[in-house]
């Protein structure tokens, strides 16, 4: 099996970013209601007077102002398909696993798509709550135990060294960089 990083690896940009300006623009008394509070809570951030998870919640609150968060995404993505890499869609294999720190109910309509396995961050869609830890770092590491005790990893590809845990898990990893793929070397 082969595992991927989401967000500017398999997709070409930020899903949740996008998906934060597609809502702007389709719904943006949700949006325009909550960027006070994203403002303090980003400053907060800035100062480390709070910690990420809290600003990652404060980002997705305007999701408790979009009427039907699914139509939304589902619309969400049959507008941005074709942000998924060709280089991916030519390699894809039914036992594929997404491993990801965007929310779930984003990420997986795109799972279910390619037909493949998403692991992200649990978030609850009509409130932006998270529901455990966001799947960064070493917690993609753990929720890939938890979700497949006993998978070996054959392949892993990912933009970023925060996935260097999951890297690490794999016979082979693979940097993608706007869809070109390289060895990882480990730093």
């Amino acid at each position: 099996m082969n595992t991927y990083d989401f967000d500017q690896t398999i997709y070409i940009n930020d899903s949740s970013a996008d998906f934060f300006f597609y809502c702007l623009k389709k719904y943006p008394h949700a949006v325009l209601k909550i960027l006070p509070n994203l403002a303090v809570c980003g400053v907060k951030y800035a100062f480390k007077k709070c910690a990420f998870p809290e600003l990652k919640e404060a980002l997705f609150s305007y999701l408790k102002y979009i009427p039907d968060v699914a139509g939304a995404v589902d619309d969400f993505w049959d507008k941005k398909w074709g942000g998924i890499g060709k280089w991916y869609l030519s390699q894809r294999k039914n036992d594929d696993i997404i491993i990801s720190a965007s929310p779930e109910f984003i990420v997986c309509p795109a799972g279910e798509r390619l037909g493949v396995k998403v692991i992200a961050t649990k978030m609850d869609e009509k409130t932006g709550k998270l529901l455990g830890k966001n799947c960064h770092d070493e917690e993609k590491v753990r929720r890939f135990h938890e979700v497949c005790p006993d998978a070996l990893t054959e392949e892993f590809y990912s933009d970023s060294d925060h996935d260097t845990p999951m890297a690490k898990l794999a016979q082979k990893a693979f940097k993608v960089k706007r869809g070109r793929i390289e060895p990882w070397v480990f730093k």
